[in-house]
């Protein structure tokens, strides 16, 4: 009976470890990300709201803005959203000129 317990108190004793361990890190690394945030280093994916490097390599530029997304899916979303506000705009650029005429 005293071995199951003492070998149940090294089990507990091994999880805590482990799992206080990831906590850790992870607490770690969400304040890396803040102060990367903080310092300009990252910046938020306009469609999904992920943190992306700066300097990330799936970038599109609209006018002086440049936008960085995480994946090539979060910028294809973003080019169809685009596309989509401009071709409301020129709808509506042609109501306008029909209107006026």
């Amino acid at each position: 009976m005293l071995k199951l317990i003492v070998i149940g108190a090294a089990i507990f004793l091994l999880y805590k470890l482990f799992t206080g361990d990831k906590k850790k890190k992870d607490m770690k690394s969400e304040k890396d990300i803040k102060a990367k945030v903080a310092s300009g280093e990252m910046v938020k994916d306009p469609i999904c709201g992920t943190y992306v490097e700066h300097d990330g390599i799936i970038r599109v530029r609209n006018g002086e803005n440049v936008h960085v997304f995480c994946s090539y899916e979060c910028r294809d979303k973003y080019l169809k959203q685009l596309e989509a506000i401009t071709v409301n705009d020129e709808k509506k650029e042609e109501e306008k000129g029909d209107k006026e005429a």
